[in-house]
């Protein structure tokens, strides 16, 4: 007969005892759903490689954030999509007051107030005609100390326009520190930042620049991390936060838990991961293919993300797993 200590599966019998003695817990409040904004739109767009999530008009944007905060997902990050006559060398419009970004995170600023966390992207990729995340140079590269006076004008644009939290995420050197003293210089001091602190140059962006409408050519490997390194995100995370980060980021999450792991240790501020589109497209597409249980392989991966340490998780899935957590709990 096997003793006490031989039975750990005392604790697994039903699905209450398994969620009374469960270590990692998801909440709708440790979401973050990140959504898209497109300039010209009179509808609604699906976007092919992203089953089920959409290019928001203006009106549709605001449903979506107030179903988000109405389940109790914590924040939504918005990304901007402008026409693409709108784009030029410099990303002109991610700056202007009126541009596709700073207009739909005023308007979520005056419907919503502070009913949820509103984030953006402080990024170049979206609003340059040649999809790179900073200013080139004549020979093509990117100018990172002309990319950061750039950073600097969109930061303050963004806080103008009503953003709780800035997201530099386009992996420039120095990038949290000029975010930061350009925000306080104007005012905004309570504006806080979210450092994209290990951003790896990774296959799983491909839908994302589907629903971006990306005009990269090529690759952002010189200036975004190599997949083959992992001790440098802690060199990348000692910057951010002497910078004066309020919260870090890796990107992606599961192909980079380790990762997400050492930064979770070191870290002494909260830590987001960013489950991207790739991740979301690998799910949604072999549970078309009825190889995998959608619902239960979504808790499942978010459970994993949170377990190596991420204490929030930007997922596009964030509604939808409130939803499934909500039922859970009744």
């Amino acid at each position: 007969m096997r003793g006490p200590h031989e039975r750990p599966r005392r604790l697994r019998t039903t699905p209450a005892l398994r969620r009374l003695v469960a270590q990692t817990r998801v909440q709708p409040a440790e979401l973050i759903l990140p959504v898209f904004v497109r300039d010209g739109l009179e509808e609604p767009a699906p976007i092919g490689s992203m089953p089920g999530v959409l290019q928001h008009t203006p009106d549709s944007l605001v449903a979506a954030a107030r179903e988000a905060a109405a389940l109790g997902v914590g924040g939504i990050m918005v990304f901007g999509v402008p026409r693409p006559q709108d784009k030029d060398a410099g990303g002109s419009c991610g700056l202007r007051p009126d541009g596709v970004l700073n207009a739909a995170l005023r308007r979520l600023r005056d419907e919503l107030g502070d009913r949820t966390v509103l984030m953006s992207d402080l990024c170049l990729d979206e609003f340059t005609d040649h999809g790179h995340c900073g200013v080139l140079t004549d020979d093509g590269r990117v100018d990172n100390d002309a990319t950061l006076e750039v950073y600097a004008q969109m930061a303050v644009a963004q806080a103008d326009a009503g953003t709780h939290v800035v997201g530099p995420s386009g992996m420039m050197d120095g990038q949290v520190r000029v975010v930061r003293e350009a925000l306080d210089g104007a005012g905004h001091q309570d504006v806080a930042v979210l450092a994209y602190t290990a951003k790896y140059a990774s296959a799983a962006y491909g839908p994302f620049r589907e629903a971006v409408a990306s005009t990269l050519q090529g690759d952002r490997a010189t200036y975004q991390q190599d997949a083959a390194n992992r001790t440098e995100s802690l060199r990348e995370l000692r910057l951010d936060l002497a910078e004066g980060a309020d919260m870090v980021m890796v990107k992606p999450a599961l192909p980079y838990l380790d990762v997400l792991s050492d930064v979770a240790k070191a870290a002494d501020v909260p830590v987001a991961a960013y489950q991207v589109s790739g991740e979301y497209a690998m799910i949604e597409a072999a549970a078309a293919q009825g190889w995998l249980d959608r619902d239960r392989m979504v808790l499942e991966t978010l459970t994993s993300i949170r377990r190596a340490g991420a204490q929030n998780v930007l997922t596009y899935y964030a509604v939808h797993a409130a939803r499934l957590l909500q039922d859970q709990g009744r």
